[in-house]
Formats: C-alpha cells, structure tokens, sequence
C-alpha cells in the first residue's frame, strides 16, 4: 500500500500543504470532487489511494479534527465536520429513543 499520490491528485498545486502528507492532500481533494467519478464511491477510493472503506474514512475522520487540514481547505473541512456531528446526533437519537406502547 503507498501513501503517495501523484501531485496532479493534490487539486493541481506544486507544493504540499504544510503539515499534511500527500495522501491526506489527496483525501481532501478528493472529497471535494468525489462525486463527479465514475463508479461507486468505495470504488474510486479503492482504485485512488489502495484503501478499503473504513479505513478511508478513519484517516478521514481524524484529518477533521487537525488544524492543518482546516487550513488548508477550510470550507471543506467545516462542512464535513457539521455533517459527523449531524450523523452522530442521529445516530445518539436512534439509541436513545424511548418506544412509547410496549
């Protein structure tokens, strides 16, 4: 498995963000833009950076929460951010839910 990506995958600059690797450049980037690929999501994931799904999306995860990544695509990264918390504020209403009749 290679962390590397080649630059054009990094949203066309020369240089890398500071503190951030190639493949978590690539990540943003391609979160950005994931949606105009051809194929499932799981797919171009697997092709682009040799990652299965949930390990994808652990990088992800804690790419969000580093000030580095917010730096650099800071638009980005705030919407995904609000998206987790939104995914996870259903997630704790689901489980916690009372079924009222049983």
């Amino acid at each position: 498995m290679s962390d590397a990506l080649p630059t054009s995958d990094v949203a066309g600059v020369d240089e890398l963000p500071e503190g951030l690797t190639e493949l978590e450049a690539g990540i943003l980037a391609f979160e950005e833009r994931w949606f105009a690929a051809d194929g499932s999501k799981d797919a171009e994931i697997r092709a682009r950076f040799e990652l299965s799904g949930p390990r994808y999306h652990q990088i992800l995860n804690a790419l969000l929460d580093r000030p580095e990544a917010l730096a650099y695509r800071p638009m980005l990264v705030k919407r995904l951010i609000r998206l987790r918390a939104k995914r996870q504020q259903d997630r704790s209403a689901r489980h916690l839910s009372v079924r009222v009749g049983l």
